[in-house]
């Protein structure tokens, strides 16, 4: 088990610890081949026939800016979830990235693996945010649980399962935050980047975000293997977003350290896709953890979150976000740093208040 994976295991964790159990209850846990373009176009025949039954919820708000691009994450699973429309009214953020689809056995899409896409908290919460005038991308994956990537055995059947929670919400944005079991495996990897090619065929103009850890010095081979699997295909997502924290040595001040492994991501993404830098960054988000991260060495500052806030508007970048809103608030006078609290002295809702300033 990697340095990273042990501190996650034992400390506040940036990714829920919940996994679906096969009689989709849960339990607690601690935190290529390239196919080729002939395969999305079969993928892109199968999704755009997956729209099951949409949900009555609200119809998207017209967004004045991508729905991604400053939408830190909200896990209603754990950690003592505010509510969506206060954290508006307090920070002025308008939009969200809930977490996590992953598979209810096989290749079946469901909240954290067991809570149904339509009846459910999630869905309620959806429909609440966008009557507020705001919007929501889902994220798929994370660290735990049972993932799509690893559960759907085809690209076209994990196009069809992702395209099913794109119908279910009429959603104008997704994020695949893969970790652990989905980026560890080559075969997987290539998997999630020809079924999101293929659904950005069947949804023309939807906001696709990429997560995915990093070392200080830029992406770490599965990272590039990512990036190298996708431009083989003449796929670009949205944005390559990276967790730059939880890096297993001493990284200094946090701000600098995220800023030094974003310019390196850019540097890879200009070699890869033969671009220039500035075309890089706008393809490029920092996704960070707020206070107290998983390595005791390792925090977040307001002022760090200003630094890459700053960097992110000097040089355009697709997405600025932050794990998690549950925990934008301070600890109770003597409570341990954990899900639902950032480990710092702070005021409510001070981290989602930058990210809400973040225009792109």
């Amino acid at each position: 088990m990697s340095t990273r994976a042990r501190a996650r295991d034992q400390g506040a964790r940036r990714l829920p610890r919940i996994e679906a159990n096969d009689h989709g209850g849960t339990i607690t846990s601690g935190r290529k081949s390239i196919i080729s373009s002939r395969c999305s176009v079969a993928a892109l025949s199968v999704v755009t026939a997956v729209a099951a039954s949409l949900l009555a919820l609200p119809a998207p708000a017209q967004a004045a800016q991508p729905v991604g691009m400053a939408a830190p994450y909200e896990y209603l699973g754990w950690g003592s979830p505010p509510s969506p429309t206060e954290v508006m009214a307090a920070s002025g953020l308008r939009d969200f990235t809930l977490a996590f689809v992953l598979s209810r056995g096989r290749c079946n899409p469901e909240w954290d693996g067991w809570r149904p896409l339509a009846g459910g908290v999630d869905a309620a919460t959806i429909a609440s945010i966008r009557a507020a005038g705001g919007d929501v991308a889902v994220s798929f994956g994370g660290w735990s649980g049972r993932k799509l990537g690893t559960s759907c055995r085809t690209a076209v059947a994990l196009a069809a399962a992702y395209q099913r929670v794109i119908d279910s919400y009429g959603l104008k944005a997704i994020d695949v935050d893969i970790e652990h079991t989905e980026v560890s495996n080559a075969a997987v990897r290539s998997r999630v980047i020809a079924a999101l090619a293929a659904v950005q065929q069947a949804d023309p103009g939807l906001e696709i975000s990429i997560t995915f850890g990093t070392n200080q010095n830029g992406p770490d081979p599965h990272g590039l293997s990512l990036i190298a699997d996708a431009a083989a295909i003449g796929f670009q997502p949205t944005s390559w977003t990276i967790m730059p924290f939880d890096f297993g040595a001493p990284a200094g001040t946090m701000g600098a350290t995220s800023v030094a492994a974003t310019e390196a991501l850019a540097a890879d993404l200009a070699s890869t896709y033969h671009e220039s830098t500035a075309v890089a960054y706008a393809h490029i988000g920092i996704s960070t953890m707020n206070g107290q991260t998983d390595e005791a060495d390792e925090t977040v500052t307001t002022a760090d979150l200003q630094t890459m806030l700053s960097f992110a508007q000097t040089n355009h970048l697709a997405r600025l976000t932050f794990w998690s809103v549950n925990r934008d608030r301070p600890c109770a006078t003597g409570a341990p740093v954990s899900d639902s609290c950032s480990g710092i002295a702070q005021q409510p809702d001070a981290f989602t208040s930058l990210i809400a300033q973040f225009r792109g």
